[in-house]
């Protein structure tokens, strides 16, 4: 099949739009929607100048995603004065999976030119995942605790980096999925908090002193495009599932979606989009509600909502 806008061979077809594209076009498609979630969502504010930069700090993974976010964002900006880009890599501890993908974002990196800091859990917390999993002393998930400790870290040297902005690389089938988990929980506070936390225009948040905004500039794009951009652009993604990955509800809502997409292309694209509406609207509700008062952390002087924060909290049960 020949792609719809030159002569050349297609190597994906979007079922949702019916779209065939050859590689530079399917390329220019995905960077033309990253850059205009970044104008919609407002990430370069109007008094950004190179003499008071913006510093932009993005989860650096190693895996597909936040691979394909940097590079689109470093061609992006590579000669705007305005913006600095660093990469952030957190190391948790998983033995044949982190090592990996570790050195691709280090390669990453020097090929772009752009700062790289790398941080673990085992030198900030003294443990490691592989551990933790063994130990479970609060049995859950692996993905409960890697996620409290990951976030803390993400928000802990976003603030020592002074960054303006955290960027992650959560794609179009991330967040369908967490819009979907939040309507069926029926938690209409939770997609305020959400609107909030990342996904609102930055100029239409309720304004959090305590935390750096978030941003998500990949979250149009489909998982499977963003994979594909990765290998069409030979990029140094470490394309591995977590061994320890094991989110059984978002699973399930994951597979829920698969097939959904078979049946009627195109609804991720609706859910994602009624979902932003939805959260805009809860976020005007919610607005000017305080909420739990934030508080520092008695051992570790983290914002939290309670006297020892979950981090802490879930530390002091692995000793």
């Amino acid at each position: 099949m020949d792609c719809n806008r030159c002569n050349e061979e297609a190597v994906m077809h979007a079922a949702y739009s019916g779209a065939h594209l050859c590689e530079d076009h399917f390329r220019e498609s995905v960077e033309k929607r990253v850059r205009r979630r970044v104008r919609r969502d407002d990430l370069v504010p109007h008094d950004a100048t190179p003499e008071n930069p913006q510093t932009w700090v993005i989860g650096l993974s190693g895996g597909k995603d936040s691979v394909v976010l940097t590079r689109i964002l470093h061609d992006t900006f590579a000669e705007d004065p305005r913006i600095e880009l660093v990469g952030l890599t957190i190391h948790e501890g998983i033995e044949g999976y982190r090592d990996k993908s570790v050195e691709a974002c280090v390669e990453l990196c020097e090929d772009l030119e752009i700062r790289h800091e790398l941080v673990s859990y085992e030198e900030e917390f003294g443990v490691r995942m592989d551990d933790v999993v063994e130990d479970d002393p609060e049995n859950m998930a692996a993905c409960a605790y890697c996620g409290v400790f990951r976030r803390d870290l993400l928000s802990k040297y976003a603030e020592e980096l002074e960054a303006d902005l955290l960027l992650t690389g959560h794609n179009l089938d991330d967040e369908a999925q967490t819009a979907l988990m939040n309507v069926l929980e029926g938690d209409v506070e939770q997609m305020a908090k959400h609107f909030d936390a990342s996904l609102g225009p930055l100029s239409e948040r309720e304004e959090q002193d305590e935390f750096v905004p978030r941003a998500k500039p990949l979250r149009d794009v489909p998982e499977k495009e963003v994979a594909l951009y990765a290998h069409v652009d030979d990029l140094p993604a470490h394309i591995t599932e977590c061994p320890h990955a094991s989110e059984a509800y978002r699973g399930e809502i994951q597979q829920l979606l698969y097939d959904l997409e078979e049946n009627h292309p195109g609804t991720r694209h609706s859910i994602l989009s009624g979902y932003e509406e939805l959260a805009t609207i809860a976020a005007e509700k919610y607005a000017g509600d305080d909420g739990a008062d934030l508080q520092e952390c008695v051992e570790c002087g983290s914002t939290t909502t309670r006297d020892v924060c979950r981090k802490c909290s879930l530390l002091e049960a692995l000793v």
